[in-house]
């Protein structure tokens, strides 16, 4: 899959869709109610978006970044938190590389593609000046302790607000909207819905809120943790589990890559994705929150989607959920 190419930097490598989201079943459920009519996104696939228009894509972006101009001088006061990381001049940014549509490592060129990726990117342009950023791989079980510690600035990562959460950290946002889905191999025909996971094996990454979903769901399933995405779905593949459970549009990005694996077409929750913030940090929680806006306003937002997960899933670009 290519989507656009960030500048991240990486420190090291490893691991680690709102309203409209149902759309991408359409490109990767198998054995549901849609047929794989325009799995023509999935590389190689008959009607496969060619190298150019692949290209094109990341043009796009990049345009985008350029384009983005930095917040005025007044916006970054004194002592602020945003102006620290201005005269720092980097971005550090907590995130992955192994999640298709919103953050995957393309190993040819070293970068990092996605809706995330690409957010992260201007953020750091409107602080900086340029995309200047810097990439901290994070699991769902790390987040928290990289932003309580400051050993990030901010965390893009697909991450859900929750309140339990919101003890530890703040969130800017939410700037997305999902809902936990279930992925199953291809030929499999018996879990279509929470329910038939019931005595099954279930695997979803520790840290993450689905393995309390899958228990309230189904009390009886075998719930096994993983730390990041690629395990679980290597655990999927290779038989050791009858079922992944996660965010559908990270799932959905598994299947546009792996065809032989399939995504259910309903969700069974809410997950708003926030920004995560250090909790002592209010300042920059107000700073991401306006700037947010913003890219939502201008439409930013919506063509950053449609260069992404838009280069995926057919049609508008949602309306992204309201911030605060």
């Amino acid at each position: 899959m290519n989507v656009r190419r960030t500048a991240f930097r990486r420190t090291r490598t490893g691991a680690g869709l709102t309203t409209g989201l149902i759309a991408v079943t359409a490109l990767v459920v198998s054995g549901c109610s849609s047929s794989s009519g325009n799995s023509s996104a999935v590389p190689g696939a008959p009607g496969a978006k060619s190298g150019s228009a692949a290209a094109s894509a990341g043009r796009t972006v990049d345009d985008l970044v350029a384009a983005e101009q930095p917040a005025s001088a007044s916006l970054l006061p004194s002592g602020s938190t945003a102006a620290k990381i201005k005269a720092k001049g980097t971005l550090v940014v907590g995130g992955t590389q192994t999640a298709a549509l919103f953050s995957l490592l393309d190993p040819t060129t070293g970068k990092v593609d996605g809706f995330d990726a690409a957010m992260s990117e201007l953020l750091a342009k409107y602080i900086i000046g340029k995309p200047s950023t810097k990439l901290v791989n994070v699991t769902s079980a790390t987040r928290e302790a990289l932003l309580r510690s400051h050993q990030v600035d901010t965390v893009f990562a697909t991450y859900t607000i929750t309140p339990e959460r919101e003890k530890s950290v703040a969130f800017a946002g939410p700037y997305y909207q999902d809902g936990l889905a279930i992925e199953v191999k291809k030929s499999a025909a018996d879990i279509t819905s929470p329910a038939g996971l019931a005595g099954k094996t279930v695997v979803t990454e520790s840290g993450s809120t689905a393995a309390t979903a899958v228990k309230k769901a189904a009390p009886t399933a075998k719930v096994q943790l993983f730390d990041t995405n690629t395990e679980c779905l290597q655990a999927l593949q290779q038989g050791r589990a009858d079922a992944y459970v996660l965010d559908q549009g990270i799932l959905a990005g598994n299947a546009s890559t792996n065809p032989d694996v399939k995504v259910s077409a309903t969700t069974f929750s809410a997950e708003p994705y926030g920004i995560g913030i250090p909790l002592d940090q209010p300042d920059f929680k107000q700073f991401v929150d306006d700037w947010l806006k913003k890219v939502e306003a201008d439409g930013t937002w919506a063509k950053v989607w449609k260069a992404t997960v838009g280069t995926q899933v057919p049609g508008d670009a949602p309306t992204p959920p309201a911030v605060g």
